[in-house]
Formats: C-alpha cells, structure tokens, sequence
C-alpha cells in the first residue's frame, strides 16, 4: 500500500537536496560550460532520475549479489555523507574527478548528480522511508536539478561567489547532521 507522507517526502527531499548539492555544483557547471560550449540539461536530468530510480528499485538486490546487507551499506554511506558534509563546510576537496570532455551524461548526469553520494543516499533513505515519497523526492529534486542546469549563469550572477559559499556551508551542516544520524539509527542493525 503506498502511503504519501509529506514530511518524509520532505526530509527524503532534504537529504537528496544536500547530496546532489546543485547549487555547490554551479560553478562547476558554469566552468564546463565555458570548456563545452552546450550542456544538454533536458538529457542530463532524464538520464540522472532514470539511474536514482533505477537504484532505488535494484540496488538492494545488487548488494544482496555481493553479500552486503542494508545496514552495512547504510553505515557506509553515512561516512561518505559525513565527507561529503566536511568538503562543504570547509571548502576542501577529498575527491578528486577527470577532466570531461562532453558535458550531459558524463560528468553531470553521473557522477554530478547521481554519484555514488547520491547512490548511497537513497539505499540509506530506502532503509527509513517509503518507496513512493523517495521517487517524488526523486522527481522533486530532477526538477530542481534540471532548473538549475538552465539557469546556471543566472543563478551565479544572482548569488554570487559569497552567496554559493554560504549556501553550500549550510547545507554541508544539514547533512553532517544527517550523516550523523543514519549512522547511529543503522549501526545497532550491525551487531545484531
């Protein structure tokens, strides 16, 4: 029975919102945008909701393949949360990536916004919250996504670098507090 329920819609929202971190990225954007000329957003964000939802549907399976059971994988993702979170908050980068060479599928629809961050993320929520209100989470934030791909340039000009820092400093907060907690509601799951 599906049951919508708002407030993990929200929170779902949230997490994903923080992890995809768009508007961290739109200086990256931008950037590629300069090396590329063109980034195809409409076939960006298609590609990124169909590998999201696709994982959500399949990734537990593909971990039971390998023998990795939910909670591991939950404990997991809260540490790459927890870095995620630190990168943000304070302006290091501990991942580094290739330099593109075409910009729609790679880097943006994979590994910009679902990475394996994201990945984890959703086989974490998956572990909380109900399949439906992840898939409108999903579908909330593709949009959001998408918006922003087109606006890039607006979006930079509007906030500005101090603008971005603080926005990205802020939502790095939010998912340390979220890393946090995943990792404590699924590492009691490990020892029993």
């Amino acid at each position: 029975i599906f049951v919508l329920n708002f407030v993990e819609i929200f929170s779902a929202f949230m997490v994903l919102f923080a992890v995809i971190d768009i508007v961290g990225s739109i200086p990256i954007i931008v950037d590629l945008r300069s090396k590329v000329g063109h980034i195809q957003s409409e076939k960006a964000t298609i590609v990124a909701a169909v590998i999201m939802i696709a994982f959500l549907f399949v990734g537990e399976e593909i971990l039971k393949l390998i023998g990795i059971d939910a909670n591991s994988f939950a404990v997991a993702g809260s540490f790459v949360l927890f870095f995620l979170a630190l990168e943000m908050i304070l302006g290091i980068r501990l991942y580094k990536e290739e330099n593109p060479t075409t910009a729609s599928i790679v880097p943006i629809a994979f590994p910009l916004i679902a990475g394996a961050g994201t990945m984890t993320t959703i086989l974490s929520l998956r572990a909380a919250y109900d399949k439906v209100n992840i898939i409108i989470a999903i579908i909330i934030n593709v949009i959001v996504v998408y918006a922003v791909l087109k606006s890039s340039g607006k979006i930079e000009r509007l906030l500005g670098v101090n603008g971005l820092s603080i926005i990205r400093k802020i939502f790095g907060v939010i998912l340390l507090a979220i890393a946090v907690k995943l990792f404590a509601a699924n590492v009691q799951g490990l020892f029993n």
